[in-house]
């Protein structure tokens, strides 16, 4: 079999040209394009395109890690932690969601 010397492949000619893009220009350049992008998308396809590939994305996540639990509790524990432990260092923020989750509970909270 003979050498292609001087070919390369169309995948390898897209990751050069994205690397030297991307040495070219910053953060702000791809923000602008994504915001281009996701506004002429928005001008030319309606609502329903946008309900079809939520339901689309829902379908093919498995139901919020509906399939698969261990996913579901480590997705927990980074967000628990990301979040700074349980209001660890927001008390105020603790009390809210306290009183709003007895406000939301059953029992419809304390009668004192």
């Amino acid at each position: 079999m003979a050498e292609d010397k001087g070919k390369m492949s169309v995948g390898e000619a897209g990751r050069k040209g994205g690397e030297a893009t991307s040495d070219t220009h910053g953060k702000e350049f791809y923000q602008d394009i994504g915001q281009k992008g996701g506004e002429a998308t928005s001008e030319s396809h309606g609502r329903e395109f946008y309900q079809e590939i939520g339901s689309k994305g829902g379908q093919n996540s498995g139901g919020n890690f509906a399939n698969d639990p261990e996913r579901a509790s480590e997705a927990g524990r980074k967000g628990g932690q990301a979040s700074g432990g349980n209001f660890a260092n927001d008390r105020e923020r603790a009390s809210e969601a306290g009183r709003k989750g007895g406000e939301n509970s059953r029992g419809g909270g304390r009668n004192s």
